[in-house]
């Protein structure tokens, strides 16, 4: 008896050991893929790149560059939030893998890694460092560079610089935007960074547990014919006009493409005054909105206003992706919007309030990061991380009428 009492207690210390490692342990939330566990080879780069900087590549696609230094991707690097939030979660090498992908925008060179899950490089000092390049981010040639040649959608074997055609620009894409969550310590979908995987591919459910990029069918994405919206234009100023596309890649952070990826709709419930319902639907994106980080959400909220438009009650609702971080990773729930599918949400009123109503609002604001992570990470932002896509007034009549 007290062989097997010594046996059991030995057996939950080591499981409360095991427990308290897992809640402080560092947090590898995603697999390492081959597609991004090396920043992009440049040392084969025609020499038509020059410096590889941007502004190099917009002396003669000029239009391209100007709609690129107003992209998220300009900013990929030095964004203040991505800045706080890296550090936050530990500077993982990794991170520049997407956010900076040259090896020339690194400090180290990646020379092999420590453990197989590759979250532990061996580094080295970076003599080609080069630290203007750093803060462009997602450049020109992060995209259009692999393997000393220069990839775009028309092949050329022009005097200016030959380009490799590629069949679909999502093969771009999905090198950073198709991250992959199969470990024996995960039990969600997909984790942050994955849009892709939220992308349907014929039926009901979404993508799961992507480890390979070589699983996807670029062409049935959609990730350039929405983000990179067509144009016909020149590539270069004096020349032919053929079909490009615009790099702008407008997302969440674009009030008006926000807008246009949902549809909204409120009404009184069977003519009382005291049930209202809100109905918001994806109409616009192939993934569920809000992507990206989970602390990404929507807010509805329905409130009563009095005959002077002051404040009587209010309701909410928040649509987010709910995860458990520790000491393994579980999705909890999802509220967010798959493509397609109407949510709707009701509202009832009652009391005090209910018998001052004149007005009855709708608002919907779209939120980029929680209040509680912002105070987490010490990060005060100089701009609004939510804002306002929808609202609608119902007028109630005079409550005194009745």
């Amino acid at each position: 008896m007290k062989r097997k009492t010594l046996i059991l207690g030995v057996g939950l210390l080591a499981l409360a050991a095991f427990l308290g490692w897992r809640f402080v342990r560092p947090l590898n939330i995603f697999v390492v893929a081959p597609a991004f566990e090396r920043p992009v080879d440049t040392s084969a780069a025609p020499a038509v790149l020059g410096d590889l900087k941007a502004e190099t590549c917009g002396e003669c696609h000029a239009a391209f560059y100007e709609e690129w230094r107003t992209s998220m991707h300009s900013q990929a690097w030095t964004d203040p939030y991505f800045q706080a939030d890296w550090q936050f979660d530990g500077s993982q090498q990794v991170c520049k893998n997407c956010h900076t992908p040259l090896d020339r925008q690194q400090e180290h060179r990646v020379l092999g890694f420590r453990d197989d899950e590759k979250w532990d490089p061996i580094l080295a000092p970076n003599p080609d460092f080069d630290p203007g390049l750093q803060h462009q981010g997602v450049t020109c040639a992060a995209c259009h560079l692999r393997e000393g040649r220069i990839l775009g959608p028309y092949g050329s074997e022009s005097d200016a610089h030959p380009v490799r055609q590629i069949s679909s620009g999502n093969q771009v894409c999905i090198q950073c935007h198709l991250v992959g969550g199969e470990r024996w310590d995960t039990f969600f979908r997909f984790p942050p960074c994955g849009t892709v995987a939220e992308i349907r591919t014929g039926g009901d459910e979404p993508t799961t547990r992507i480890g390979d990029i070589q699983e996807v069918d670029p062409a049935t994405l959609g990730c350039v014919e929405c983000h990179m919206p067509a144009v016909e234009r020149p590539l270069v100023a004096g020349g032919e006009p053929r079909l490009t596309r615009q790099h702008l890649w407008r997302g969440g952070h674009d009030l008006e493409m926000v807008r246009k990826a949902v549809e909204i709709g409120f009404e009184r419930m069977s003519g009382k005054s005291d049930r209202y319902r809100l109905t918001i639907t994806n109409v616009g994106a192939a993934h569920y909105v809000p992507t990206g980080t989970p602390d990404r959400h929507f807010v509805l909220s329905v409130r009563l206003l009095d005959q002077d438009g002051a404040l009587l009650a209010e309701e909410e609702r928040v649509l987010k992706r709910t995860v458990m971080w520790r000491p393994f990773i579980v999705d909890l729930w999802d509220t967010r919007l798959p493509p397609g599918r109407p949510r709707s949400e009701e509202f009832k009123f009652s009391g005090a309030a209910l018998d001052r109503a004149w007005t009855a609002e709708a608002v919907v604001r779209y939120g980029l990061v929680e209040e509680a992570r912002l105070k987490r990470i010490g990060y005060q932002s100089e701009e609004p991380t939510t804002y306002e896509i929808y609202r609608k007034r119902l007028p109630l009549g005079d409550p005194r009428a009745g």
